[in-house]
């Protein structure tokens, strides 16, 4: 009687873990058809904002305002909802950042869910902006030369972080502030010495990674420098349709893409068989300072 109970315990508890482990699952129409994404545990502060910014209807009649053919697609500008073609966008959000959720295991292949950002230090993530990776397949050489760019970002990462750089960062600060070109230029060149004796322990993209990127495709480059919090589970051809829009000289459509709703922040009933999609911001430039990390420039 005693043994039985117990089985029945175990069974109990075993099946709540399962379910505690689903994946809460997001439905995202738009003008071009629904997309669906699933949202990971791994990224609690970047999973329940968004959900929460869903329940409170925040993306609905927002713009994809931000898209690159095989790169990604951008959205969650909260002003984008009333902007005539033409206005620039890409800095509204809402007053707050989320801290950076960098996961190794977490990679920007085909379909990735990825926090859009400023090139501020501590790598937060904008509040609202999001994208979503269209990318390209890799071959060896690509894959070989992204390892190096997320290895220099990295490596600039730290050298902005490390307390022994603030004088020198601090002084080029002065020069922009002052306009004096030259001490400006001068000092840009010792910081990108500086950077270059950054000690930092490099990244060697996984072999795993490398057969998804080399297979199905993605963005490497953004691996390790910003926050991926989801992966697009149907609805990827929605995602190359929009990718595939005409956009002007600043990367926005130049006919608007609409959020129309993201009605459904729970899991979602209908059972969807994954596709497994398992398959430029651009690099953050040397001399950016203080104040440049507070300007909103939500670009990848």
């Amino acid at each position: 009687m005693k043994k039985g109970a117990f089985l029945i315990l175990v069974f109990s508890l075993t099946v709540f873990a399962v379910k505690a482990q689903l994946r809460p699952q997001v439905e995202i129409q738009t003008s071009h058809g629904s997309i669906i994404i699933e949202l990971y545990h791994e990224t609690p502060l970047h999973r329940d904002n968004f959900l929460k910014l869903v329940q409170e209807n925040i993306y609905d009649s927002l713009l994809f305002h931000r898209v690159i053919e095989n790169f990604m697609v951008q959205a969650g500008d909260i002003k984008s909802k009333e902007a005539v073609i033409g206005d620039p966008l890409g800095s509204a959000d809402l007053p707050y950042q989320i801290p950076a959720e960098i996961q190794p295991g977490l990679f920007h292949q085909k379909g990735a869910l990825g926090a859009a950002r400023t090139n501020n230090p501590a790598r937060a993530s904008s509040s609202t902006q999001f994208y979503l990776v269209q990318g390209k397949v890799q071959n060896d050489s690509l894959l070989t030369h992204n390892e190096g760019r997320i290895n220099s970002f990295l490596q600039r990462h730290f050298a902005v972080n490390n307390p022994n750089n603030k004088s020198l960062l601090d002084s080029i600060e002065l020069a922009r502030e002052s306009k004096d070109s030259l001490l400006r230029a001068e000092l840009a060149s010792r910081w990108e010495s500086r950077i270059k004796t950054q000690d930092f322990d490099s990244y060697t993209i996984p072999e795993h990674h490398r057969k998804i990127y080399q297979e199905m495709g993605g963005t490497p480059h953004l691996d390790q420098n910003y926050t991926v919090f989801g992966q697009t589970i149907s609805g990827m051809e929605v995602i190359d349709a929009i990718a595939a829009v005409a956009t002007d000289s600043r990367d926005r459509p130049k006919e608007n893409v609409y959020i129309l709703q993201t009605p459904r922040s729970k899991l979602l009933k209908k059972s969807y068989k994954k596709k497994v999609y398992t398959s430029n911001h651009f690099p953050l430039r040397g001399h950016l300072l203080k104040k440049s990390y507070k300007k909103k420039a939500y670009t990848l």
